[in-house]
């Protein structure tokens, strides 16, 4: 199902057919070392964390993470939307991008546009992100589409500390 679309992209819900894209990105050395290794190894693992993780939260929260493909080819590139963690307050702003699709404005392009869709059509009060520590390109990212850094925050259940940003007044 279709979420939204910008001038290149189109964001959609994620579903088992996206299991072969799905194992390319979670095991790129970037997502691994800036988001975690979710010990995704094979299509059917693949599968279960579509199953397990974005699919569910889509039941369980009316959103999640989408995938971000080009509209012309309809390939996709990446990931971005929102998640519900127990240990944050509000949802926050994802994403990751096959290393191949950096430094051209997709994740910018995908990001705002999930962010004004949280805000004024999920109207969620507020939208949270975290980054790790030295993750540069995503700070730039979040600041560009508006959020402000807030603090170093230590998160239950996560092994390092994390920056958090949030969306403003506005925004």
């Amino acid at each position: 199902m279709n979420i939204l679309e910008t001038p290149r992209l189109r964001v959609r819900e994620l579903s088992p057919g996206d299991a072969a894209f799905i194992l390319e990105l979670l095991n790129e050395p970037a997502f691994i070392r800036n988001i975690a290794d979710r010990g995704v190894r094979t299509e059917e693992d693949a599968v279960r964390y579509l199953l397990e993780g974005p699919m569910a939260s889509y039941k369980r929260f009316g959103f999640g993470l989408f995938a971000v493909e080009l509209k012309d080819s309809e390939v996709p590139i990446g990931m971005c939307g929102l998640l519900k963690r127990d240990v944050l307050d509000h949802p926050d702003i994802g994403f990751a991008f096959l290393q191949r699709h950096w430094r051209m404005g997709y994740a910018e392009e995908s990001a705002t546009a999930v962010l004004a869709y949280g805000l004024n059509t999920l109207k969620l009060e507020r939208v949270l992100a975290i980054t790790a520590l030295d993750n540069h390109g995503s700070m730039h990212v979040l600041e560009k589409i508006g959020l402000r850094f807030d603090r170093i925050v230590s998160l239950p259940g996560y092994t390092t500390d994390s920056r958090l940003f949030v969306s403003g007044a506005g925004v």
